[in-house]
């Protein structure tokens, strides 16, 4: 079959590889039917260091099922499924408390001799944990919405959640990527009062403003803060929702939080230190978030996405074949398009 590998910085490339099979009687086999780019894959393409190897890369996909293990059971050949980015047996502890990301016998696509999530097919462990079937035709066009309970839809409704938005709560939401506009629209979902996106790029503030944003900041930094602030009569928002994961990011975050308020970050880190000392103590701002489960959101979301209540699928601006993938990547990079849906 066809997938994608990274073999270094700016370079991805689309090859042959071996046929995915049921390694586990545990496993499943999935025809992918459409997949995706994700932001948090610009990281590597940015940095990876050349190697003459490349890895697999992709983390979102749905598809059909093709072939289970012996120890499956309700899933057969035909359903069509989606993965969230991270597999689980779901049935552990964790698992049960909603945390499928600390799985201990689960783990993420394309590590550890697993497939990819960019490709033609993929093998999935745990399947029965993991996949979740779906009501819908291969040609219905709910697939983009569909997809993006893989990560992003689940992602930002992660990041609402867990800063605790919900009515008569003040919102703000630092970038204006697939993730934040994802945040925008799960806290609209939850009935967020008023919600503030700082963004700079007017097509993807437009589309915030559609899924619920009621202003717009395109200021950075000190000038940011101090107009999200203007817009609260200098207080600040009950939570910000941090979705990029540049320390400038979470110094806007702070800045921009009430005192006593919640910021909750999901951009997935590039720096190791930040800036929580004395003056966030003394503040009375709790700091939360992580990796999202989105496991645990799947079955949550999946009816406002069924019935048209929501439309997260409006965040894929470019659709590609798998071929494509490499140009896929620099479009994303250069900021040419928001997220890239692919049809292998």
């Amino acid at each position: 079959m066809r997938a994608t590998l990274i073999y270094g910085a700016g370079d991805i490339r689309v090859e042959d590889v071996p046929d995915p099979q049921v390694q586990e009687p545990t496993d499943a086999v999935v025809r992918a039917l459409r997949t995706c780019i994700c932001g948090s894959d610009l990281w590597p393409y940015g940095s990876r260091p050349a190697t003459e190897e490349g890895d697999r890369i992709g983390h979102e996909f749905l598809g059909v099922v093709e072939d289970v293990g012996a120890d499956v059971t309700g899933l057969k050949a035909g359903d069509i499924t989606v993965a969230p980015f991270a597999y689980a047996d779901n049935t552990c502890r964790f698992c049960a408390e909603g945390l499928q990301t600390s799985c201990p016998r689960g783990g993420y696509w394309a590590n550890n001799g697993v497939d990819g999530g960019q490709g033609e097919a993929v093998r999935v462990p745990w399947a029965q944990g993991t996949l979740v079937k779906l009501p819908v035709s291969e040609d219905t066009p709910l697939l983009p919405s569909l997809l993006t309970l893989s990560d992003v839809f689940c992602t930002g409704h992660h990041c609402a959640v867990t800063a605790g938005v919900g009515p008569r709560t003040t919102v703000t939401v630092v970038g204006d990527g697939a993730v934040g506009l994802s945040a925008v629209l799960a806290a609209k979902r939850l009935g967020a009062e008023r919600i503030i996106l700082m963004g700079r790029h007017k097509a993807r503030t437009d589309l915030g403003r559609d899924f619920g944003a009621t202003d717009v900041v395109p200021e950075r930094g000190a000038e940011g803060i101090g107009r999200a602030r203007e817009l609260t009569d200098g207080e600040g928002t009950h939570t910000v929702l941090e979705c990029v994961g540049a320390e400038p990011a979470l110094e806007m975050a702070f800045g921009v939080v009430r005192d006593g308020g919640t910021v909750s970050r999901v951009g997935v880190p590039q720096y190791e230190k930040g800036p929580v000392g004395p003056e966030v103590f003394s503040r009375n701002i709790t700091l939360t978030g992580g990796v999202a489960p989105a496991r645990a959101y799947i079955e949550e979301l999946l009816p406002d996405v069924l019935d048209g209540t929501v439309e997260p699928g409006r965040v894929f601006d470019r659709t590609i074949g798998l071929d494509a993938v490499p140009d896929g990547y620099r479009a994303m990079a250069d900021r040419e398009a928001l997220k890239v849906f692919i049809q292998p």
